[in-house]
């Protein structure tokens, strides 16, 4: 029998290669290690998916970039030969804020484009760059200064790291812009579609999370809006067309630099990981596929990691199951994602905090569980669809 793990993180618990390990560390207690498992870790294109990146063969590198605020931090990215995935959290993202400071005024994405430099020096041109989780609202000009650009007041300097700074942009310097862009292609990982502007606006929607307040988002709007001038007069009309993209505000605007200047597609993450991981290929011969994340609720209906891994099984016809740490589905939203059953953590401890602190054993004793269940019964694709009229077989209640 071979089961396909294919989860998401736990966030604030556990990594997605964690929560595979421990599923199947509780399969094979059951199974007696006769089972066959592949693990495969996924995510939607934000945190996790270099995880993801390097559980389907490629290779972890690290260069050491400026952090959100300035300080120099090791962050890692994956190769696997001319391709590579830039996890931008890693960078740039809220979780490698020193003492976790947030700056929304002046957090910057100029790791985010150092790491992209890194690729390149790699030999990498084709680019993924899966964003989520970050700590700034720069209109990603902190990834363009990254790759070569100057951004410039009226007096020649150059203007300090972070959005609010935008105010007093008068034009970019592109000639030490990178050359070996002209020959790459980008691929920006997002479910985000706000435009990068306005009520929706990256400021609006997410400066908030990034710690800034009302007169913060105003200022930060303000300061993008002028960004979109000057960056329109240096390039031409596409660079407006661009902050009415959907994803443009994505990652605190780096969707807008990534779509206008990098001319990057934007593509659903899950969609994005699910490719690269390979996962329709690799459902070949399955009998279950397992998925999850943290919290199964409206959120992961709107095109997050398990509904898309339980789409693609549907497409290969393999039954797909979820765990999770908690689930607010109801069984009609469960059934219609494609699920043919949802296990939380909370169904076997009621604790929340608990639950976030021992998810790993929590997810051993589910994943015996449900070892113990297929040791049971004789599972397949096609057999589930029959057991229930099959005389002598026992449908696997899961």
């Amino acid at each position: 029998m071979r089961v396909v793990i294919a989860p998401d993180k736990f966030k604030g618990s556990l990594s997605a290669p964690d929560v595979a390990r421990h599923l199947e560390a509780g399969l094979q207690r059951a199974c007696g290690g006769n089972l066959e498992v592949l693990r495969i870790p996924v995510a939607d294109g934000g945190e996790g998916t270099l995880d993801a990146a390097v559980g389907s063969g490629f290779t972890r590198r690290s260069a050491v970039v400026s952090g959100p605020t300035g300080a120099p931090i090791r962050a890692e990215f994956a190769v696997r030969g001319r391709e590579a995935v830039v996890e931008m959290a890693a960078a740039s993202g809220l979780a490698v804020l020193r003492d976790g400071i947030k700056d929304a005024r002046g957090a910057t994405s100029l790791g985010t484009g150092e790491l992209i430099r890194a690729a390149l020096d790699a030999g990498c041109r084709q680019i993924i760059v899966g964003v989520g989780g970050s700590a700034n609202t720069d209109g990603g000009a902190g990834v363009l200064q990254g790759l070569g650009a100057k951004f410039l007041d009226a007096d020649g300097n150059e203007l300090p790291p972070g959005g609010a700074a935008l105010a007093r942009l008068d034009w970019i310097d592109f000639s030490g812009f990178d050359a070996r862009l002209d020959k790459a292609r980008f691929v920006l990982a997002s479910d985000v579609d706000n435009p990068l502007l306005g009520a929706q606006g990256a400021a609006a929607i997410f400066g908030p999370q990034k710690g800034a307040t009302p007169e913060d988002v105003a200022v930060l709007d303000a300061a993008l809006a002028h960004f979109v001038d000057v960056l329109s007069a240096e390039i031409g009309p596409r660079a407006r067309k661009a902050a009415d993209a959907p994803g443009a505000g994505a990652a605190g605007g780096v969707g807008y630099a990534a779509i206008a200047v990098l001319a990057a597609t934007r593509r659903p993450g899950i969609d994005v990981v699910l490719e690269f991981t390979g996962l329709a290929e690799r459902l070949a011969g399955a009998d279950l596929v397992i998925t999850g994340e943290g919290s199964l609720d409206e959120q992961s209906l709107l095109g997050k990691t398990p509904v898309g891994v339980a789409r693609a099984a549907r497409r290969a016809g393999v039954p797909a199951v979820a765990v999770c740490g908690r689930s607010v589905l109801t069984p009609e939203q469960i059934s219609s994602s494609g699920f043919l059953a949802v296990h939380a953590l909370t169904e076997l401890e009621s604790n929340v905090d608990t639950c976030i602190a021992e998810a790993a054993p929590l997810l051993e004793r589910l994943g015996r569980q449900l070892g113990e269940q297929l040791t049971n019964v004789a599972y397949s694709a096609q057999g589930a669809r029959a057991l229930d009229s099959t005389p002598g077989k026992e449908t696997l209640s899961v």
